[in-house]
C-alpha cells in the first residue's frame, strides 16, 4: 500500500509538471505559441453576448448602443448587420432600447436615455462598476481623487463624472507631467485617494504613486486594474521572453491592446495589427523569426485571433 502511494504521489508530480510545461497553446509547430489569456475577457464577452440576445428576443425593436460598445471595428459591424445600431447622442424621442456600453456613462447620460422615452439597459463592466463605486467612496471621504487613467477614454470620463458628484477635487492623469502643475493644490488637501483605469499599465501607477508620495501626507491607494488585464500583460511579458516576434492582435483604439504593444516592445520585436489583413507588410520578419507568439487585447474575437495564426502558420 505504501508503494502504491509512492507510486500516485510522483505520477501526480509528473502530471503537474507537464501541466506547468503546457502553459501556452502550440500551435503548427513547437516554435509558434498562443497566449492562453487572449480575446475576450469576461466583461466583453458578456457585453457582446447581452446585446445579440436583446435583439434575438426583441426582434421588432430597435435597439441602440450609446458609443461603441467595445473597440473593435470588426464586432461593431457584425452587430450592426444584425440591426443593432451604434448611436453617438441622445435623441429628444428615443423608442426601443438603448444600451450602456461596457465602458460605462456619467450618471447625467443615465437620467437622458430614459427621459428620451428608452427602455434603458446597462451593460457597464462590473469591474468598471468597482472602480466608480471607490472613487465616489473617496470623494466622499474628502480625498483630493486622483484617477490614474487617459482622460479621453470613455472609461476614465464616467469614473470622474460618478466621482465630481461629490467633490470639485477630482483629477485625471496618465502620467506624473500631468500631475505635477497640481502639486501645490495635492499638498494643500493633504489626503490623496488613488484609483486605476482598468486596463492601465501597473508601472504607470508605481510611477504615480511614489511621485504622490513626496507631495501628500497621506495617500490611500486602490488598484483597480482589473485582474484580466493584469493577467493578460504578465502572460505576455513571460511569453515574450522566449520569443523573438510577438504578435499582439487587436484596435489600437483598444487601451489595453495598445498597453500590451507597448510593454512587450521593451521585451522583444513585437508588431501590433487589427487583423490579418495587416500581416502581409510584416511577411518578411514573421519568415525570419524563429519563435512567434501571440496575443491579444480583451476586445479582440477570437476568429481574428484564428484568422491570423492561419496566417503566419502559412509563413511559417
Amino acid at each position: 500500500m505504501f508503494v502504491l502511494l509512492i507510486l500516485i504521489l510522483r505520477l501526480t508530480y509528473i502530471q503537474s509538471l507537464v501541466l506547468k510545461k503546457a502553459k501556452y497553446k502550440y500551435l503548427s509547430n513547437q516554435n509558434i505559441k498562443l497566449a492562453k489569456f487572449a480575446g475576450f475577457c469576461y466583461g466583453v464577452k458578456r457585453a457582446v453576448e447581452t446585446a445579440k440576445k436583446l435583439k434575438s428576443e426583441n426582434p421588432d425593436k430597435n435597439v441602440y448602443i450609446l458609443g461603441e460598445l467595445i473597440h473593435n471595428t470588426d464586432v461593431i459591424n457584425e452587430l450592426a448587420s444584425l440591426g443593432i445600431q451604434t448611436i453617438y447622442e441622445i435623441p429628444a424621442k428615443g423608442d426601443g432600447i438603448c444600451i450602456v456600453r461596457s465602458h460605462g456613462e456619467a450618471p447625467e447620460v443615465f437620467e437622458k436615455i430614459k427621459n428620451a422615452g428608452f427602455e434603458l439597459v446597462d451593460l457597464t463592466c462590473p469591474d468598471v462598476k468597482k472602480v466608480q463605486q471607490r472613487a465616489i467612496e473617496l470623494a466622499k471621504s474628502d480625498y483630493f481623487v486622483v484617477i490614474v487613467g487617459k482622460s479621453n477614454h470613455p472609461e476614465v470620463v464616467a469614473i470622474k463624472a460618478n466621482a465630481q458628484q461629490y467633490s470639485n477635487n477630482v483629477t485625471v492623469a496618465a502620467s506624473v507631467e500631468e500631475l505635477k502643475p497640481l502639486a501645490d493644490k495635492i499638498k494643500t488637501h493633504k489626503r490623496v485617494g488613488v484609483v486605476v483605469q482598468t486596463t492601465q499599465m501597473v508601472s504607470t501607477l508605481n510611477e504615480i504613486v511614489n511621485y504622490l508620495n513626496t507631495i501628500s501626507k497621506e495617500v490611500l491607494i486602490h488598484n483597480t486594474i482589473c485582474q484580466s488585464t493584469a493577467m493578460r500583460q504578465k502572460e505576455a511579458g513571460e511569453l515574450a521572453a522566449e520569443s523573438d516576434l510577438m504578435v499582439v492582435v487587436g484596435s489600437k483604439k483598444s487601451a489595453n491592446t495598445t498597453h500590451l504593444a507597448e510593454i512587450l516592445r521593451n521585451c522583444t520585436k513585437t508588431i501590433h495589427i487589427e487583423n490579418d489583413n495587416e500581416l502581409s507588410q510584416y511577411e518578411e520578419i514573421i519568415k525570419n523569426a524563429e519563435n512567434v507568439g501571440i496575443t491579444a487585447g480583451a476586445s479582440t474575437p477570437q476568429t481574428i485571433i484564428d484568422n491570423v495564426i492561419n496566417y503566419i502558420k502559412k509563413e511559417d
